[in-house]
């Protein structure tokens, strides 16, 4: 089927050669992961929650994309919350022509998106950029290990100095 052909032309079973082993920055995440979602909204309301991604070599093995979803699959309704509300996808690209990543989510469940660009930084990996609206933003992988990681995404306040933590993912398979 249609469905089929598509799923089978974007897939890919590996990292292409063109991406040299030491900017494999985003390999250890291919395969499924649960989440355990700590949200911080503009007033400062925690919410934590459980969440899931999926993540899969792409595009002939030049590219990450992930499926990241919270509320998991099993816990979406009709009342779920709208704050940390994501069923959306990041397609990270390798660019050799910045030895980089372009990274770019789009969440379908209400039209958020981001660019940045991901690059080692130490033991973590750094994505800087950018939200529609001009605002600065940073998300970084750190404690990366075989079965775990953690991602957090902070934006910079208006006084251009302050990073303030909106989201923290704790990822595990």
């Amino acid at each position: 089927t249609t469905h089929d052909a598509f799923l089978e032309i974007l897939h890919s079973s590996a990292r292409s050669p063109a991406i040299p082993a030491h900017d494999d920055l985003y390999g250890f995440l291919i395969g499924s992961w649960e989440l355990d979602i700590t949200a911080i909204d503009d007033d400062g309301t925690v919410t934590h929650s459980s969440g899931e991604a999926h993540f899969a070599w792409v595009l002939e093995g030049r590219a990450v994309q992930d499926v990241f979803i919270n509320p998991r699959r099993s816990d979406r309704g009709p009342d779920s919350p709208k704050f940390a509300n994501w069923y959306g996808t990041t397609l990270r690209i390798y660019d050799p022509t910045i030895q980089a990543w372009q990274v770019n989510w789009f969440n379908a469940h209400d039209g958020i998106r981001a660019e940045l660009i991901g690059r080692q930084r130490g033991n973590d990996i750094v994505q800087e950029g950018k939200f529609p609206d001009g605002t600065p933003i940073r998300w970084t992988f750190s404690e990366i290990a075989e079965d775990s990681f953690r991602w957090r995404g902070e934006r910079l306040e208006p006084d251009g100095k302050t990073w303030k933590l909106q989201v923290e993912f704790r990822g595990r398979r």
